[in-house]
């Protein structure tokens, strides 16, 4: 379990760095393209890059809250979902997270924030009917999981930059629309270049961030079950969802990758790329955890 959260780690160092190749080398295409190499360039639009992605990542936890309709409970509000977080919270050794419950019948939740003295924790309303105390507990073990092994900061910073490689592309397929056609032949050779790098580069930084998240989901399910010492309460749990869908009434493919299970609808294109591993195959590895325990 330990090698396993420590390879999270440098998995999460590895996309980092993947991440801002791929914002230099656009910043590098960028300058070459419109200013013949110009550092001034290239320094202006890593900065810009960079400053979007801070903003992104000190923002996120509450955008992401936002953007879902979650409200803030305290412990008089839902004294159940409030034991269950604050006992898993001890036994985690992590500080007490803000508490959220989103009004949708879809049984989901997530947890968000940079670091666990930053973080919050979500439940949907259909989440808390349809689940008992030993299966919302595996489901939170789960979340907290996340925190505890800072997968909800690699999700943040991974959405961040996710976010601000589309915007440099966009800028910059915008900007080509605007380039005079007397260039040499060199110059539009570069220009091709730029442009197919920038069509390409925000789907290279998607596939990273999909990668990342299957794995990270398969990490906190065994990072919960190792905490309540009970893996079937989350296998049972995900049996649950499996049967009555996990799609959320209001959907927002921004902030999908945050959630326990795929809230998105089944033929959406995104899909296709889906950022969470196949629920069965979640359930087979916590009954196998189960059958060695």
């Amino acid at each position: 379990m330990y090698s396993e959260i420590a390879h999270n780690k440098r998995k999460s160092i590895l996309m980092m760095t993947l991440f801002m190749l791929i914002i230099g080398g656009l910043a590098y295409l960028f300058s070459y393209a419109y200013g013949g190499g110009s550092p001034a360039i290239l320094v202006g639009v890593l900065i810009g890059g960079l400053i979007y992605s801070v903003i992104g990542y000190y923002s996120g936890m509450r955008l992401s809250l936002a953007v879902n309709g979650a409200r803030e409970i305290k412990k008089k509000d839902n004294p159940r979902l409030w034991r269950i977080i604050e006992n898993l919270s001890i036994t985690d050794g992590l500080p007490m997270p803000r508490v959220f419950i989103m009004d949708d019948p879809s049984p989901n939740a997530f947890a968000t924030g940079r670091d666990p003295k930053h973080a919050a924790v979500c439940a949907t309303s259909g989440l808390l009917e349809i689940m008992n105390d030993d299966e919302l507990t595996g489901v939170f073990a789960h979340e907290l999981g996340h925190v505890k092994n800072f997968d909800s900061r690699v999700s943040m910073i991974a959405f961040a930059l996710t976010a601000a490689i589309a915007l440099l592309a966009d800028f910059f397929l915008r900007m080509s629309f605007f380039r005079g056609g007397d260039n040499n032949e060199e110059d539009q050779i570069a220009l091709f270049i730029g442009i197919a790098a920038a069509i390409l580069a925000p789907l290279v930084a998607f596939l990273v961030q999909m990668a990342v998240s299957r794995q990270r989901e398969y990490l906190a399910d065994a990072t919960g079950a190792l905490t309540t010492r009970y893996p079937e309460g989350l296998a049972s749990a995900l049996r649950k969802i499996d049967n009555t869908g996990s799609v959320l009434k209001n959907q927002n493919t921004a902030t999908a990758h945050f959630f326990f299970a795929n809230p998105l609808k089944s033929h959406s294109i995104t899909n296709l790329f889906s950022t969470h591993p196949p629920i069965r195959d979640r359930i087979k590895r916590l009954e196998d955890m189960n059958t060695h325990a």
